[in-house]
């Protein structure tokens, strides 16, 4: 089969690999669209601490099934529209025993720390199959990057008529632009891209903020009557703005960390104590989050034709990630198409 591998920083390529045989209680899954995420560029760029290569990169994904292990039960069947939970936790640390296992302290998420699903066909545990109805081929492979800026909204315990601010709208973003507008808040969304800021406007934003000639902290001061948001959002993974968010938030404000930096970050800690706000991380999804999204998305049909930079083969895929290093500004979702040319929309594939 096909696979696309990173097999070093700079260096991506189409591979063949053989086709995976399901083991025991595993489910084959033929794919038909992988996302690449920003932490596939960050992987491709040498930026990822967690990633070993080789790796095929690759967690945000459609598919059928196209064989079941032995022993795999419940109502899986050939042929089912399915996508994939790609977070693998232990089951026994702390996190786990919580039932929490989007935090496991010993998670492994395919494309990262496991192979991921940029092939043909790959192997999963029953498990993390889940079946999707009434959705098409390329918007399911929107639901995993929607699902981690829907659950961080959870977090954020956002109310309606909320101001919340949205600290970075590339894909992540974007997922919390559209989560926290069906939450009934006021969402501000900030980015250094024009590009992004227009499509975070589309999907729902009622004003946008450019860093690059703006100063974000006054401009949200202004926005929000002089109090500063009362739910601010980082999904930039930037030191500048995680320290924004502190400096910008209102006061007993919530800020939510879903992004993260590579580097340490110096905060004016007496502003945690002065404006008595509460610090929050996300991480990841849970399947309920999958199944919201889902949902979403079949009520929100348009919102994929916005969020859709290009759809490329398999062929074209590591040139893709060549152009979206040079340009990450200029896309917001490359999907890899695994259909034959002839049925490549993806409209009800």
């Amino acid at each position: 089969m096909k696979a696309i591998c990173i097999t070093a920083p700079d260096d991506i390529t189409l591979t063949r690999r053989d086709k995976p045989v399901p083991a025991a209680g595993e489910i084959r899954v033929k794919l038909h669209y992988v996302g690449y995420c920003g932490s596939d560029l960050s992987s491709y760029q040498g930026r990822n601490p967690m990633v070993g290569f080789p790796r095929v990169p690759g967690h945000e994904l459609s598919g059928v099934i196209d064989a079941l292990g032995t022993g795999v039960s419940g109502n899986f069947a050939i042929g089912q529209r399915v996508t994939i939970l790609p977070y693998f936790n232990c089951g026994t640390c702390f996190a786990c025993r919580q039932n929490r296992p989007n935090a496991c302290l010993n998670n492994q998420t395919m494309g990262v720390q496991r192979e991921g699903a940029m092939a043909e066909f790959c192997c999963v545990p029953q498990a993390h199959v889940i079946p999707v109805h009434n959705l098409s081929q390329r918007d399911t492979a929107l639901i995993e990057p929607l699902a981690i800026g829907f659950h961080a909204v959870e977090r954020a315990r956002i109310q309606p008529g909320e101001n919340v601010a949205v600290l970075g709208v590339g894909m992540i973003g974007l997922g919390i632009v559209l989560a926290a507008q069906r939450k009934g808040a006021h969402v501000i969304a900030v980015d250094i891209s024009a590009h992004k800021l227009e499509i975070a406007r589309q999907l729902g934003a009622r004003e946008t903020i450019n860093g690059t000639n703006e100063d974000v902290t006054t401009r949200l001061s202004a926005l929000t009557g002089g109090d500063g948001p009362s739910v601010l959002l980082e999904a930039a993974g930037s030191p500048h703005t995680f320290r924004q968010a502190v400096d910008a938030a209102s006061q007993c404000a919530r800020v939510v960390y879903v992004g993260y930096t590579k580097v340490p970050v110096e905060f004016e800690t007496r502003l945690f104590v002065s404006k008595e706000i509460e610090i929050l991380g996300s991480r990841g999804a849970t399947r309920d989050d999958f199944e919201t999204v889902t949902r979403f998305l079949e009520d929100n049909p348009a919102c994929a034709d916005i969020i859709i930079s290009r759809i490329v083969s398999i062929d074209q895929a590591d040139q893709a990630m060549r152009d979206w290093a040079a340009n990450p500004g200029a896309i917001t979702k490359i999907l890899v198409s695994l259909l034959d040319p002839e049925n490549n929309d993806g409209a009800t594939a």
